[in-house]
């Protein structure tokens, strides 16, 4: 990484110090000759459509993914397409989350731009399809900044060539596909690593140079995409900025570094400035829970570079991954750091000359030092598992990602080397044997294509969901609210039965003018609501439901048990039998008769905001601190609650209960329960925050997790007594 490592990585001199001419002519127009960078991404493009069996413009309306992760990447898309994600904005989705909305501010949105160009594509050619042409995109700049940067370091372009095919399906990110839409753009990568090298170890790089404009371009690119990557940068360009510091070799490196960090920094603050400006409910749980366990089961585990995945296209290497799935017990994003077998190569190669140049008394390669401090940082029992555990630094749990990193590295040191060794080689030998290592690089490193089975399955869900949207929004009018069964939290909740995560979203992307109530935020007192009506009969659901305004009942049977039998038989015989199916039986919707003057919906229980420990087994809900709870009030006006909460105190201690900063009761609480009662609490418009707050440190009561208390809350109620509609004041 220092200046000092790169230049010894090799007998000649580093490639991006012996530059004479302007490497942004000689990469691309001069040296590269744009046939064959056209060449490249018709490739690229060839691959990618045989893989999909794209090759249709009715293929193209079908997304290549649509389960898993894939609705909720394609519901972001919809909503960028309509304008409900726009940068230094506040992410209120207004057809999710009905009937106010989904508050989408309490976890960050990376790749906006890349949203926003779905957006856009979305209104031109349709959901589905813009999906489709992103994805494509995803490999087709990968591919291009791989080239940029093999041409740069004056690589041959045939073994540039063969590196950015390599690069643009590595296993690591082509396979993730649309359900890790963010991850999947990796076109960063490769001028990140460049930016490193240029601070590194370039003494021709000026403040008015194209290298400069690379590492600044950098780190713009790195502040707006995905932040693991903006994360592993700025590791290794802190190393190339200490390198500088202290070698005391040129000012101007260190200056451009440390701008470029700043520059990150600056960029991934206002990408996504409206999780610390427009929170709406600063007191509430995390909406994105992480732990230190995520950092080892998803750390990265050396191994898994070099074993490929049991649906590997040849049976002999997939039965390496068939038996490490046998053997194995701790694994997390199993396959997906799989190098390839030229990226193990690679891998290889770069060691045995490290151990080689080590030996012999030489400085290491520069690429090893970069692949060696990753590796330290991201291997499971690393230091990325000491800062989680000393440190609580769990954020970034899943450091297997930084395999796309190493990757990088090994392919541009094997591209490096590779066209210095055939340099003396005939031209067709030498272009023959980069298209051979390409060609079955390439077979190696994309997955099996789905089978026909699969795709057909992708294919009729599309179609009916398409169908059931076209019917929906010919049944009800325009802005009509749909409520969503089973009720579920957005994101990263698990899913009842065979309901797969997301899928409630599946409505959404096929109407343009409907409301639904899925993708409300999780743990959050906006849509406390929607949980109330889970236990209740389905004659109440119904009564409440068109009180509040809504239009239809959505129900997806796979969410059920029994598939729902039982609420459509009670529906039947309320005489609800107005019903829009879908062509494959899962989706069904009941008409409902909507109050002419609906009212807004009001929780009947408290929301648990941060402080709080899961309920025991004891029954009582414990806090590790001072604990908040909230409630929404969406009128304009006060409404008035009669509050009742049952406490008890791990040791005694006083307890004093706050409303939005302002004391309102204090009590002594101890291991007997103390019943803290407000007949009349006065709740102004929006969210009312209630802080529980000991006198007392926490107690560690025992060794296993979530022994650490203060106080815990045995029981609660709330009622609303004045202000709100009749349907909405609780006996």
């Amino acid at each position: 990484m220092s200046g000092r490592a790169f230049k010894g990585s090799s007998p000649e001199k580093n490639p991006i110090q012996r530059r004479v001419r302007s490497p942004l002519r000689t990469s691309f127009a001069a040296s590269a000759g744009p046939w064959r960078t056209g060449l490249l991404v018709l490739v690229v493009t060839l691959i990618w459509c045989a893989h999909y069996h794209r090759w249709t413009a009715a293929s193209w309306s079908v997304p290549i993914e649509y389960r898993g992760d894939a609705p909720e990447i394609l519901a972001q898309m919809k909503a960028a397409a309509e304008g409900d994600i726009l940068p230094f904005t506040p992410k209120v989705i207004e057809r999710l989350g009905a009937p106010f909305g989904a508050h989408w501010n309490g976890f960050p949105t990376p790749d906006k731009p890349l949203l926003l160009l779905a957006g856009g594509l979305a209104h031109v050619v349709g959901l589905f399809a813009a999906a489709n042409v992103v994805m494509l995109l995803a490999a087709i700049s990968a591919a291009l900044a791989f080239y940029f940067v093999a041409r740069w370091l004056r690589c041959r372009w045939e073994w540039a060539w063969t590196g950015a095919l390599l690069f643009a399906f590595t296993y690591h990110t082509f396979h993730r596909g649309l359900g890790h839409f963010s991850i999947a753009f990796t076109w960063t990568v490769p001028l990140a690593l460049l930016s490193v090298w240029l601070v590194a170890g370039s003494r021709r790089l000026e403040w008015r140079s194209p290298g400069a404009a690379v590492c600044l371009g950098a780190a713009v690119a790195l502040g707006v995409s995905n932040p693991y990557n903006l994360f592993f940068w700025l590791q290794l360009m802190g190393w190339a900025v200490i390198a500088q510091w202290f070698a005391q070799r040129r000012k101007v490196n260190l200056a451009i570094g440390l701008t470029a960090i700043a520059l990150a920094g600056l960029t991934f603050i206002c990408s996504h400035l409206e999780v610390w400006v427009h929170v709406q409910e600063p007191a509430g749980a995390p909406v994105v829970a992480r732990n230190y366990a995520g950092t080892e089961i998803f750390a990265l585990k050396p191994i898994e570079m070099f074993i490929p995945p049991t649906f590997h296209r040849w049976e002999e290497l997939a039965f390496l991954g068939h038996r490490y799935v046998r053997w194995s017990i701790w694994r997390g994003e199993a396959y997906l750091p799989y190098l390839g077998i030229f990226g193990i190569i690679a891998l290889i190669w770069l060691a045995a000359l490290t151990v080689y140049r080590i030996l012999r008394r030489q400085p290491p390669p520069g690429q090893a030092l970069s692949v060696g401090w990753l590796l330290v940082y991201a291997t499971i029992g690393g230091l990325t598992n000491l800062l989680a555990l000393l440190a609580g630094f769990q954020i970034f749990r899943a450091t297997n990602r930084v395999a796309i990193f190493i990757s990088a590295i090994v392919l541009t040191f094997v591209v490096i080397r590779m066209s210095r060794l055939t340099a003396r080689w005939p031209a067709w030998i030498r272009v023959a044997a980069a298209f051979a290592i390409a060609g079955i690089g390439v077979l190696d490193q994309v997955p099996r294509a789905l089978s026909p089975p699969e795709q057909d399955e992708i294919v009729s869900t599309a179609t009916s969901d398409l169908k059931l949207g076209r019917d929906l929004e010919a049944a009800l009018p325009a802005g009509a609210m749909v409520f969503q069964l089973p009720v579920i939290g957005f994101p990263e909740v698990l899913p009842p039965q065979a309901l797969a995560d997301y899928e409630l979203f599946r409505p959404f992307l096929t109407t343009h003018t409907l409301r639904f109530s899925y993708g409300a935020a999780k743990s959050r007192a906006r849509s406390r609501w929607q949980r109330d009506l889970e236990g209740v009969s389905t004659a109440t659901l119904v009564r409440r439901l068109e009180a509040y305004g809504f239009a239809a009942l959505y129900l997806n049977r796979r969410g059920y048990e029994d598939r729902a039998q039982r609420i459509l038989k009670d529906l039947t015989e309320l005489g609800y039998t107005r019903r829009i199916q879908g062509t494959l039986g899962n989706q069904v919707v009941i008409l409902l008769n909507p109050r002419a003057k609906p009212v807004l919906p009001l929780a009947r229980a408290l929301t648990f905001g941060q402080g709080w420990h899961p309920r025991g087994s004891d029954g009582i809900r414990w806090a590790n601190d001072d604990a908040m709870l909230s409630y929404f009030n969406p009128y304009d006006h006060p409404i008035t609650a009669a509050v009742k909460l049952t406490l008890v105190g791990v040791t005694d201690r006083d307890l004093s209960l706050e409303l939005d900063g302002r004391g309102i009761r204090r009590i002594r609480v101890g291991a007997s329960p103390v019943v803290l009662e407000i007949p009349e609490l006065l709740l102004p418009p929006g969210i009312n925050v209630l802080a529980l707050r000991s006198s007392a440190p926490p107690v560690r009561t025992g060794t296993g997790r979530y022994q650490l208390r203060t106080i815990g809350l045995q029981d609660f109620s709330i009622k609303v007594a004045r202000g709100a509609d009749p349907i909405d004041r609780t006996e």
